[in-house]
């Protein structure tokens, strides 16, 4: 595919600098003759505070970083394209939606909420999709995450629970987890928790990529077109990959074998030219049917079921462009809930609400000042003007004597512009109701969709639940919580809490009773809308001593399937005329979704290697093939998953799990 040219490339590329076989200059371009030696007097006196090159270099230097974010601190991110499929016209008149293959640049930061920047990639973790569109009209930021559900109702609690789920102050313990005390101590004692923790539980808060990723609005906005027509709104980003994760036993081998696994991948793909894409979906509410179902639609503990509320695809989006500089670019984005274009507008949905003012607060502290709008990477693609003039990081130079509205001297400009003409105007919407701090008893209900999110699983994701509350909870040293917690999930199902229970030396729930659930909603369930898909799936060749097997032919046939193929041997450098990539102590299989083995060793402990390496594979349910003269894989020969064949092994590899073994 060719990498589109999009205006925000274009603008980018003013600010792009190449250092390579340039002078060396200060910042104010005075060339250096000497950058290793600081001004002494003698050659063993001491520095001198003339020595302005150093003090300029060295004051940088301590200058160079920036707060990190409090959550999502570590994140990846890219540029691309979305362009849509159909004309939306009829539901929101973002310009952007509008017309069929309306192409608008994108740049799309993925990260992990709880970690700091230094935290592995792989640990259970909701994650972040956040993605800012260049429009014409101006930046929209659609900022989500890979979970359609979060933790709590209203943003005034959103301070107790990062604290909560962040390292414990007295001892900066643990690191990027969620299995420990004061982070079950708060699910426990509040409940509205119970329906994301499911999630969380889950395999999607372990994903394979961020190509195989899930993306979700989470809160619930409003859609107008120009009749002002409205609808709310939830938006859904879905991988053309398919949603695909990791084991836990495999999350926690890569976070020691790769940290930077999800951000290697990432990158890697869009180097060799296997863009990843989703298709951005929404699903819709006319605003008249606000209280037409079982759930509040505000509620963002709630997911509209697709089943109930289908989606509607409008387009896709593809990442096609990895950022220069990581630091300008993904460590300087600045989103924001609040940057939206006419035709899209806000609930009272109380999370949404307070993001509003989270974000813009953020941004102040962490980049130094009211604009983080003129960094590049946050510049938009359209004009801007407006009265507002100074503070730090200021980059524009406004001419004239005027900054204030209104005005005769600069003949009342920057002026207003008419809804038609498109000025952003708000929803009109009737409010009447007394001052309170208060919730909706609607909101009460924590425990229907987290019974309806455990139903609706397949037992093998069922499985993996009970096995990920054991892991967490067997973190936590205080046993009242323990006991709290599974209380808690008694109201879930009496199955999954009393099964917890057993493992992690807690004293079984009393049973009670259980939201009475009629209807389950598949689209949660990664198994049952699994994508039978090799397409840039990654492959470890082992390729040994006696190997017979026709690499050449091996390695073109699974490559034009667009396999991303490995070979690994006990070293690196030519072996049978083959460059080896990795050896079995640079590499993991954890690093791979299949392992094709095409020979023995004749040493016993290489043997052992290449035999452990498959073994790790196997365990994990991955796909195995082997050559028709590799022996020591016959015990193994029968079962799901093992293929003694190449064409067997691709569509094998295509399930990307074997759940049966």
């Amino acid at each position: 595919m060719k990498k589109d040219v999009n205006q925000k490339q274009q603008q980018l590329e003013a600010f792009r600098v190449s250092d390579k076989n340039q002078s060396l200059t200060t910042n104010q371009g005075l060339k250096i003759a000497e950058d290793e030696h600081s001004l002494k007097a003698g050659d063993r006196g001491p520095t001198l505070l003339e020595d302005f090159h150093f003090r300029e270099k060295m004051t940088h230097f301590d200058h160079e970083r920036i707060p990190e974010r409090v959550v999502h601190a570590r994140g990846s991110a890219a540029h691309g394209i979305f362009e849509t499929y159909e004309c939306a016209s009829n539901i929101t008149k973002a310009q952007f939606l509008n017309g069929k293959g309306t192409k608008t640049p994108v740049f799309v930061r993925f990260s992990t909420v709880a970690g700091s920047r230094g935290s592995a990639d792989t640990v259970r973790d909701a994650r972040g999709f956040a993605t800012k569109f260049y429009t014409q009209e101006g930046n929209y930021d659609l900022v989500g995450n890979n979970i359609p559900v979060f933790f709590i109702q209203d943003a005034i609690k959103f301070p107790d629970f990062v604290h909560a789920v962040k390292p414990e102050p007295n001892n900066e313990i643990p690191q990027a987890q969620s299995a420990h005390d004061t982070f079950w101590d708060f699910i426990a004692n509040n409940q509205e928790s119970a329906h994301m923790v499911m999630w969380h539980m889950s395999d999607r808060s372990i994903p394979r990529s961020y190509r195989m990723m899930e993306g979700f609005g989470v809160n619930t906005y409003r859609f107008i077109n120009d009749e002002r027509k409205a609808h709310f709104v939830k938006f859904h980003w879905k991988p053309t990959l398919g949603v695909k994760s990791l084991v836990w036993d495999e999350a926690q081998i890569i976070a020691g074998k790769d940290p930077d696994f999800h951000r290697r991948d990432l990158w890697e793909s869009i180097e060799r030219g296997d863009f990843p894409e989703w298709e951005l979906g929404v699903q819709l509410i006319p605003v008249e049917d606000e209280f037409n179902y079982s759930f509040d639609i505000l509620d963002a503990t709630k997911i509209w079921p697709e089943e109930e509320v289908p989606v509607r695809i409008l387009g896709k989006m593809t990442l096609n462009k990895n950022v220069d500089n990581f630091f300008a670019e993904t460590e300087q984005a600045a989103f924001h809930v609040g940057h939206v274009v006419p035709g899209i507008d806000f609930s009272n949905d109380p999370l949404l609400q307070g993001r509003l003012f989270s974000y813009t607060d953020t941004q102040l502290i962490r980049l130094g000042g009211p604009n983080f709008h003129e960094i590049p990477i946050n510049k938009p693609i359209c004009p801007f003007h407006n009265n507002q003039r100074d503070g730090y990081g200021r980059q524009t130079i406004n001419v004239g004597q005027v900054s204030y509205h209104n005005n005769s001297l600069a003949d009342n400009t920057p002026s207003p512009i008419s809804e038609a003409d498109g000025g952003y105007t708000h929803y009109e919407e009737k409010i009447e109701g007394h001052k309170v701090r208060a919730r909706s008893d609607s909101f009460k209900d924590h425990f229907t969709q987290a019974r309806l999110f455990w139903l609706s699983v397949t037992d093998v994701e069922k499985k993996h639940i009970i096995n990920a509350f054991c892991f967490e909870l067997g973190k936590v040293k205080n046993k009242a919580i323990r006991k709290q917690v599974v209380d808690m999930l008694a109201h879930v199902s009496h199955t999954l809490a009393t099964a917890i229970a057993d493992t992690i030396g807690i004293v079984p729930p009393v049973q009670v009773e259980v939201p009475h659930i009629t209807q389950t909603s598949p689209a949660v369930s990664q198994v049952i809308n699994a994508v039978e898909s090799v397409k840039t799936l990654k492959v470890a060749v082992i390729v040994a001593e006696n190997t017979e097997e026709n690499l050449n032919e091996l390695i073109a046939t699974l490559l034009s399937k667009n396999i991303v193929v490995e070979l690994i041997s006990t070293k690196q450098g030519i072996l049978n005329g083959y460059e080896i990539h990795e050896t079995f102590a640079t590499a993991s299989s954890s690093l791979y979704d299949g392992v094709y083995v095409t020979g023995s060793f004749h040493d016993s402990y290489q043997q052992a290697k290449a035999e452990q390496f498959f073994q790790e594979a196997y365990q994990h349910f991955k796909t195995i093939g082997y050559a028709e003269n590799v022996s020591f894989l016959q015990h193994i020969a029968n079962k799901d998953g093992v293929a003694n064949n190449l064409n067997s092994f691709i569509h094998s590899l295509s399930k990307h799990r074997h759940w049966e073994r």
